[in-house]
C-alpha cells in the first residue's frame, strides 16, 4: 500500500470507534490499560479480580481515558490460558464497562473466538498484538463494526522467540504493517476501521524501540491512526535505569515524543498523568485551546 493510496481512500482522520468519534487531526486518544491477568508485567495481578478490573476501568474513564484496553492474556511467555479462561476473564469486564459508560472498549486478544464474543459484548476495538496470527481473526472483525489494531510482532503468540535482528527496524516495521493493511483490505476491512501499531518491545530490543520512537513519523506517514504502546516497557527501564513501578516519567517522555511524531493513540497505565501530558501536548501543538485564559489577559492587572 502506498501513502497515496491511503490518502486518497481516507482524506480525513475522523474515525467513529465504538460509541465515540475522534478527529485524529485535532486530538490524541488515551487508551488506558486494565489487565485481568494474575501475571501482568506491570500490575502483577492487581486488577485480576472482576470487581477490581471493573472499578479500575471505570476510574480510568472518570480520569479522562478515551479508551479502555482489556487484556486477559499477557503477551509474553507464561502459563497456558485456555480460550474458555480468556473469555471468563474478559467478557464480564467488557459487559460491565459497556453498561456503565460510552468509553471505547478494546480487547487485547490474539484469538478470533474471544474477539467475536468481545465484540458482541460491547467492544469497539480488537487490539491484536500478533498481527493476525489466528487466520479467523480478520473475518470476525471484518464482519462487525469494530476497529482492528494491526501490530508488528513476529512468530506464534506466547512462544519463545529468537534474538531480534533487523537491518533497518523502522523500514521492516513499515513494510510489515503495509502488508498487513493490504491483507486486511483484501479480507473486507474498511480502511477507516484500521489502526497501526509498530509494537514497541515486541520482538525488539531497547535500541530497536528507541529507534521506532525517534522515527515514529515514518510510521505515521503510512496514513492511518498510529498507536504507541510505550507505557512502562523495558526499553524505558533500560534507557533510564528504572525498575518497574518507577517508569512514569520515562513513559510520559516516550509517549510525548511519539505524539510529536504523529502518534494519535497512546496506550498507558497511569491515566491521570497521561491525560494531562496528552492535553498539554495537544495545546502546545495548537490542536486544542487552553481550558482557561487568565494569565496576563487583563492589562490593568500585572499578573
Amino acid at each position: 500500500m502506498t501513502p497515496e493510496h491511503t490518502t486518497e481512500s481516507a482524506p480525513t482522520m475522523v474515525r467513529s470507534i465504538g460509541r465515540r468519534t475522534f478527529d485524529f487531526d485535532r486530538q490524541v486518544a488515551v487508551m488506558a490499560v486494565v489487565n485481568r491477568t494474575p501475571d501482568s508485567f506491570y500490575d502483577r495481578g492487581a486488577t485480576f479480580e472482576l470487581d477490581r478490573a471493573v472499578a479500575a476501568a471505570l476510574a480510568a474513564a472518570e480520569e479522562g481515558a478515551d479508551w479502555i484496553d482489556i487484556g486477559g492474556v499477557p503477551f509474553g511467555r507464561g502459563p497456558v490460558v485456555t480460550v474458555d479462561d480468556e473469555l471468563a476473564r474478559v467478557i464480564p469486564v467488557v459487559e460491565a464497562i459497556a453498561a456503565a459508560t460510552d468509553v471505547v472498549i478494546s480487547v487485547d486478544t490474539t484469538v478470533a473466538a474471544v474477539a467475536e464474543r468481545a465484540i458482541a459484548a460491547g467492544a469497539g476495538v480488537i487490539n491484536d498484538t500478533s498481527g493476525l496470527w489466528d487466520p479467523a481473526m480478520l473475518g470476525v472483525v471484518a464482519a462487525s463494526n469494530a476497529t482492528l489494531v494491526l501490530t508488528h510482532s513476529k512468530g506464534e503468540p506466547r512462544a519463545e522467540k529468537p534474538r531480534p535482528v533487523y537491518d533497518d527496524v523502522v523500514g521492516e516495521v513499515i513494510g510489515y504493517l503495509r502488508g498487513k493493511v493490504e491483507v486486511a483490505l483484501a479480507g473486507g476491512m474498511p480502511l477507516e476501521r484500521l489502526v497501526i501499531d509498530p509494537g514497541h518491545d515486541l520482538n525488539k530490543n531497547t535500541l530497536h524501540s528507541l529507534e521506532i520512537t525517534r522515527r515514529f513519523a515514518e510510521i505515521a506517514a503510512i496514513g492511518l491512526p498510529s498507536l504507541a504502546a510505550v507505557s512502562n516497557k523495558d526499553f524505558i527501564g533500560e534507557s533510564i535505569g528504572r525498575a518497574q513501578g518507577q517508569r512514569l516519567a520515562g513513559s510520559l517522555a516516550a509517549a510525548t515524543v511519539c505524539i510529536l511524531n504523529g502518534a494519535r493513540i497512546i496506550r498507558m497505565h497511569d491515566v491521570r498523568a497521561s491525560v494531562d501530558a496528552v492535553r498539554m501536548t495537544e495545546a502546545i501543538l495548537g490542536m486544542r485551546q487552553p481550558v482557561e485564559l487568565i494569565h496576563n489577559m487583563h492589562p490593568e492587572l500585572n499578573v
